[in-house]
């Protein structure tokens, strides 16, 4: 199965349900090409000229936000999973419109305005959009939403079923509001996730670095690992006015010398006062006990034949709160797992829901500006065989090649290649269909 969809609109004819069988006869039922579903888009407000072409190109930006922060919402799931990681794409699910899509519904002949050829007149009006840029990054002081609870399960729905039976959600986004609207209630709701994932994630990622650190310290070499879970106190001498006892990280092949020699090293060493204490691949560890006066001097000395002395406090507190600590971070990194968990579920299918409700969006708004008023176009989403691709295009072509001539003949001319804000001239890919991509896969490293 292929990850990758097309979003295509054509103009109506007779009724959208010609439409939707003329290309489905050609493409998929006579040639194979692929499988076509009706996508369905609600009578949105269309608005005027100027803000038609103003937000054609706000939304570009705002599908290209949306898509990040899904994706990056869908990553950070698969980083908490960790050895789970082999159940993420089961974990990226979309909340499920309830039921499939009417198949009757009315083609859209609906808002009766003037017959306006927007299509025509684009090429010659130069238009300045006056309206507000959408506000990508909210303000994190809205009001938080509850987003722990768990996706009930006949809400859950894998990627491609969501897709193919995309509904709008009139709850979330109401038709009754204009299209400048609604693409701002969009970006407002991922800019809250993207603000509350940073500040969920910085605490899950220094919670589980500080544990790994930890953890570092308690394996690897002698030289640099935490010493207080391989020493006991009879190692040491302790509460002694005049006595200490260090600890010595000494090469392996070394370890005869030291045995042999560390009573010399300095004056003042009690004999017989080293023991081994623990051995790794590389290094031995040694304890030694001398005169506290000539500590720093041993030090010195001990450096320049190879032993190393480490800084080592003997004291029960400190390791039992060492050990607490480690405790207390293990036990705080599970009780965060479960919610972090849930959260990025949740908000993974509010972003990717969205992100399917930008692509309507554009679908609406381009084949508007293409196709004129009234509104009067079928949506269709393909999902291409792999083989297939070429193909289906050159059939796509033949099919529509005639509502843009420029494009039909395989060229666009000098006369016609202006890139017009939003309406798609200055892509690499133009059609003379309405065409936006939709990849479901969330966490593939290159963007399509």
């Amino acid at each position: 199965m292929m990850s990758e969809y097309w979003i295509i609109s054509a103009p109506g004819d007779k009724t959208c349900q010609q439409t939707f069988d003329t290309m489905n006869n050609l493409t998929s039922k006579q040639h194979n090409l692929c499988s076509n579903y009706k996508f369905h888009i609600p009578d949105l407000k269309v608005g005027t000229l100027d803000q038609l072409v103003g937000l054609s190109d706000d939304l570009g930006k705002l599908d290209a936000y949306v898509e990040q922060i899904t994706r990056k919402v869908a990553m950070y799931l698969g980083e908490v999973l960790e050895d789970q990681r082999d159940k993420l794409h089961e974990n990226l699910q979309a909340n499920n419109s309830p039921g499939p899509p009417d198949e009757s519904m009315p083609c859209r002949h609906h808002q009766r305005l003037k017959h306006l050829s927007l299509r025509h007149q684009r090429k010659h009006q130069h238009t300045h959009h006056q309206n507000n840029p959408l506000h990508y990054h909210n303000n994190h002081h809205n009001h938080h939403h509850q987003y722990l609870q768990q996706l009930p399960t006949d809400l859950k729905a894998e990627l491609p079923q969501y897709l193919t039976r995309f509904q709008w959600d009139m709850a979330k986004y109401p038709i009754k509001q204009s299209l400048r609207n609604i693409a701002d209630i969009i970006s407002k709701q991922i800019g809250q996730i993207d603000g509350d994932l940073k500040t969920k994630s910085q605490a899950y990622n220094n919670l589980k670095g500080n544990l790994q650190n930890l953890e570092k310290k308690k394996t690897g070499s002698l030289l640099t690992r935490n010493l207080a879970d391989l020493v006991k106190k009879e190692h040491f001498i302790l509460d002694s006015e005049y006595l200490t006892t260090l600890l010595v990280i000494v090469p392996k092949a070394m370890a005869n010398d030291w045995l042999t020699n560390y009573e010399k090293i300095t004056d003042m060493i009690v004999p017989r006062s080293s023991q081994l204490i623990k051995e790794d691949p590389d290094y031995s560890l040694f304890n030694v006990t001398l005169f506290k006066k000539v500590t720093e001097e041993f030090k010195l000395h001990a450096r320049e034949r190879k032993f190393i002395v480490r800084d080592f406090v003997y004291n029960e507190e400190e390791l039992a709160a060492g050990k607490n600590e480690m405790t207390k971070l293990m036990t705080d990194k599970k009780k965060q797992f479960g919610p972090l968990v849930r959260w990025l579920k949740v908000n993974f299918s509010e972003a990717f829901c969205a992100l399917i409700h930008v692509k309507a969006l554009r679908v609406f708004v381009e084949s508007v500006l293409r196709y004129g008023l009234p509104v009067n176009f079928q949506a269709i989403l393909i999902e291409p065989n792999k083989k297939s691709v070429k193909r289906l295009r050159d059939v796509l072509n033949q099919l529509y090649g005639h509502l843009d001539g420029a494009s039909a003949g395989g060229h666009v001319s000098s006369v016609d290649n202006v890139d017009i804000p939003g309406l798609g001239f200055g892509q690499s890919e133009y059609y003379p269909y309405v065409f936006y991509k939709v990849n479901i896969d969330m966490v593939e490293q290159t963007k399509l």
